[in-house]
């Protein structure tokens, strides 16, 4: 299990940013990045930041330069910027484009790499994330393990349902928003409502975490409950 020397971010959007920042922030778990200049306001801030950081405009050298190469690209035009790219038989490639099939990808890469894929949240700018990675490898597992945490799918069917579950996000968000405004409506300034959503929300997720994997969520839920109601 090692960390790349040099990791490559093909497509420099929201999830790039927050993947390298977590990957460089103090102490560095990687000693160089390259992104692409596909977003210059993005590239640029990141090389500002951090002195580990290379722009590059040409794609083509972020594989030819890097050990491990991110494709972070917009599904709509994966296509069109993987085809071109020429890459290093058992070169390693991690795929977090969304909703593309392993097929298509390997397809378009034409080239014998060692493809897994990975479904990383905006959490990892905190080395908060939890990430779905397949199939299990244990190079990916270390980077994402840095920007939080990984849990390795056996199965494509595994990958799908936890790619299913982190819809719950805006559910969560929905829950809180919802509860905020009826705690306003019944007399309860905002800020006081959000601040202690925010606190216990927090604390139930601390608590379901040091649970361990002998307790049920649904045994949490009794014990959490109102005795009596």
């Amino acid at each position: 299990m090692s960390l790349p020397e040099k990791i490559g971010f093909i497509g420099t959007g929201a999830m790039t940013d927050a993947m390298v920042r977590g990957l460089l922030a103090e102490p560095a778990a990687v000693p160089h990045v390259m992104v692409s200049r596909r977003s210059a306001d993005i590239s640029a801030a990141l090389a500002t930041e951090f002195p580990q950081v290379i722009v590059s405009v040409d794609n083509q050298a972020i594989v030819d330069g890097c050990d491990t190469v991110v494709l972070a690209i917009r599904p709509q035009i994966a296509e069109e910027v993987i085809r071109p790219l020429r890459f290093r038989d058992g070169q390693k490639v991690i795929s977090v484009v969304a909703a593309t099939s392993r097929s298509s990808l390997l397809e378009w890469i034409d080239a014998n790499v060692h493809l897994t894929q990975a479904i990383p949240l905006p959490f990892v700018a905190r080395r908060k994330g939890v990430t779905a990675v397949y199939p299990p490898d244990v190079d990916t597992t270390a980077v994402f393990n840095v920007l939080g945490s990984a849990v390795e799918c056996e199965t494509k069917a595994e990958y799908d349902l936890l790619a299913a579950a982190s819809a719950l996000m805006a559910m969560y968000f929905g829950i809180m928003h919802r509860t905020t405004e009826w705690l306003a409506e019944n007399g309860l300034p905002e800020e006081k409502g959000r601040a202690y959503l925010a606190s216990l929300f927090a604390s139930l997720s601390e608590t379901a975490l040091l649970a361990g994997k002998d307790i049920e969520f649904i045994d949490l839920s009794h014990e959490f409950a109102t005795k009596g109601a």
